[in-house]
């Protein structure tokens, strides 16, 4: 899977380094001065990277855990975000990260430790109040559990914070580290979800929606709590059928006492982030749609992106309580 391996000088002795290139014995090890060399200059070709990236091994050094963005949450009042790792495996058209980075290949930050006093700094200071972190922002949280084992170090570092939550957002089928402990109670295994039809030209190198929804029946029958992500929701003839099916194949099938939250919104991109997507994809379908520009963000014209949040919303409430449903600020 991976050829390349960059490593930044000051970690080549670190032991995650050693552990994760041991996984790679045939891949050819580069050393760099800094991760950004060869992460951020500009004359780089993301839809070619992305064929085959290469691994970056770096050290992250300050803003570990980040104020999440305004309307990003699931109920708290204090919600941060951190990222182990930028770039994701799949290859979702609709995907913002390829519109904010001009490289495909994958950064591994290896100083999980320092995330984790920077985590555990913030929960310290408001003991009394829960605080929500999410994983999965700039990356998904488990497509590369194998190679990571992010989850499995994180995870019990969780557990001795009696304040905070973890959400893992991901389309993987890479849940062996969760199967194999106990659940956590303030942890949420969240999917993200859009009909086969849709999925299958929007979502590629991810897992299918069944095999999704596997993983799914394997967790909730271990006891973790699970969340739903209907986000982005894609307009396209037929949708409202196939999100109905879709409604009605997921929770056929979820237990709702297990069930933490469900988020719904539209497809959306900041403009520069859909110029330079529509730029490597001109030809692609999703970008032909009835789009408009709201305010410097690319999304469908008002009157469909309402029409579709409203029957989304219409739907999801026939199945769940509204205390659970948290749908996307635009």
């Amino acid at each position: 899977m991976i050829e390349t391996i960059y490593i930044e000088e000051a970690i080549l002795q670190h032991p995650r380094v050693d552990t994760i290139t041991a996984r790679f014995p045939q891949a050819r090890i580069i050393t760099c001065s800094r991760y950004g060399e060869v992460f951020n200059p500009k004359a780089q070709n993301f839809r070619l990277q992305k064929q085959k990236p290469a691994l970056i091994l770096a050290e992250k050094y300050k803003n570990f855990a980040l104020p999440a963005p305004s309307g990003y949450g699931i109920g708290a009042t204090r919600n941060y975000y951190f990222s182990h790792m930028l770039n994701c495996l799949y290859d979702c058209r609709y995907c913002f990260l390829q519109g904010m980075y001009q490289s495909a290949n994958y950064v591994l930050f290896v100083n999980y430790e320092d995330f984790q006093d920077d985590i555990g700094q913030l929960c310290a200071k408001s003991p009394a109040e829960d605080i929500h972190f999410f994983s999965g922002y700039d990356c998904d949280s488990l497509a590369l559990e194998p190679v990571s084992g992010f989850a499995e170090q994180f995870l019990p570092f969780f557990e001795q914070l009696a304040n905070a939550w973890l959400e893992l957002r991901t389309k993987s089928t890479q849940v062996r580290s969760l199967l194999n402990r106990e659940p956590l109670p303030r942890c949420i295994v969240a999917f993200s979800l859009n009909p086969d039809e849709i999925a299958t030209k929007t979502e590629a190198k991810a897992p299918s929606i069944p095999r999704r929804l596997e993983a799914m029946a394997k967790l909730q029958e271990h006891g973790w709590l699970l969340g739903l992500r209907f986000d982005p929701v894609i307009y396209q003839t037929g949708c409202q059928e196939q999100y109905q099916r879709l409604f009605e194949q997921v929770f056929s099938m979820i237990n709702l006492k297990q069930l933490h939250s469900v988020s719904l919104g539209v497809f959306r991109l900041p403009e520069s982030y859909f110029k330079k997507v529509h730029k490597l994809y001109p030809d692609e379908k999703l970008f032909a749609g009835p789009l408009a520009n709201q305010q410097g963000m690319i999304s469908y014209k008002q009157e469909l992106e309402q029409e579709m949040m409203h029957y989304c919303t219409e739907q999801l409430l026939s199945y769940i309580p509204e205390a659970k449903f948290f749908p996307c600020a635009p």
